[in-house]
């Protein structure tokens, strides 16, 4: 074997892998945020009993999780751009992002409202608590803490799979290490350090997620 490791190529570029970590958490953190709206609204329509809002929103569940998320990129970048308005890399990264992780947040959502016994309802109800009230405080928030773990996991999914958002170009970190990898011809060198620097982002953010889960359920104890 003669191929000499050159790790140095790394450290004298650390700010450019230090911009792309700074754009991929930024990026993960809005879809993550957007997508939690879209999943809330779309648990909702779910659980509703309208019969149309429920179609609506099993449409759109099903026809992303039965895509891979490459060719739902390409569609928001490529294809909607071609009727019309035009979306920046960054644009389009975010918006597949957010739709894809709703789509995902929807069903984990639902199955947590489901999962909320009919009484604490009529416990609510008979407390006076009124309907977004009950909505939120005997509702929502526990079914968050019962599905958290499934949440969290789909959360650290998307923010490995906006790695393939460097497709389009978007200056997230996998493109900034193409980027590095097209000027210094170090392949494993560059590669070998992305995957440390996703294994320690993932990790970290498992970690911030057990203490939110500390701060914010501890209650689930008691009930």
């Amino acid at each position: 074997m003669t191929y000499r490791f050159q790790f140095q190529v790394i450290w004298d570029n650390w700010d450019l892998l230090l911009e792309g970590v700074g754009l991929t958490l930024q990026l993960s953190a809005l879809a993550i945020a957007l997508g939690m709206l879209v999943g809330v609204v779309g648990a909702l329509c779910r659980t509703s009993g309208n019969r149309y809002l429920g179609m609506l929103a099993a449409t759109y569940v099903e026809a992303i999780r039965n895509t891979p998320f490459l060719v739902q990129l390409l569609f928001i970048f490529f294809g909607i751009s071609s009727l019309g308005p035009r979306l920046g890399s960054g644009q389009a990264a975010l918006f597949a992002l957010t739709i894809n992780f709703g789509a995902y947040a929807t069903e984990i959502i639902r199955a947590g409202i489901q999962s909320i016994d009919q009484s604490q309802i009529e416990a609510g109800m008979s407390l006076g608590l009124t309907r977004q009230q009950i909505f939120r405080l005997v509702v929502l928030k526990p079914a968050i803490a019962n599905i958290y773990p499934a949440l969290t996991s789909q959360m650290v999914l998307l923010l490995l799979l906006s790695s393939v958002v460097s497709q389009i170009s978007a200056k997230e970190l996998t493109f900034m290490g193409n980027f590095l990898r097209s000027r210094t011809f170090r392949d494993f060198e560059v590669y070998f350090a992305l995957a440390i620097i996703y294994v320690l982002l993932a990790l970290s953010f498992k970690l911030l997620a057990q203490l939110c889960h500390r701060r914010l359920f501890t209650f689930t104890r008691y009930i």
